[in-house]
């Protein structure tokens, strides 16, 4: 198994129904404000892994489900285990936008 098929296994449209029925659920895209800028999913909210570090400012509240997303799952990956690993108990790597099926909000 090659460590691209890590990231196929999740389904972003199918985690995205569970998104939409989770109550307070925020959709988090960890792409760069140049890819977020160019197309994204909408109602996301953009925090570049790069920045993850400072999500406690902008969603302060541990509980809170998150659902993270990038292109295609490997820095979405990343940004789960920064947060899993600094007390975010509801997060779910969503994988890659390039598999998105829905519409695209610029």
């Amino acid at each position: 198994m090659s460590i691209f098929n890590l990231f196929r296994g999740s389904n972003i449209n199918e985690h995205l129904k569970t998104y939409q029925q989770t109550e307070g659920a925020i959709l988090l895209d960890v792409r760069t404000p140049e890819e977020y800028r160019s197309g994204r999913i909408p109602n996301s909210k953009n925090i570049p892994v790069e920045n993850i570090s400072t999500i406690s400012s902008t969603i302060p509240n541990k509980d809170t489900p998150l659902f993270v997303y990038c292109l295609s799952g490997a820095r979405s990956h990343q940004a789960c285990l920064y947060l899993k690993n600094n007390g975010y108990t509801k997060v779910t790597n969503i994988g890659g936008i390039n598999s998105y099926n829905g519409s695209i909000e610029r």
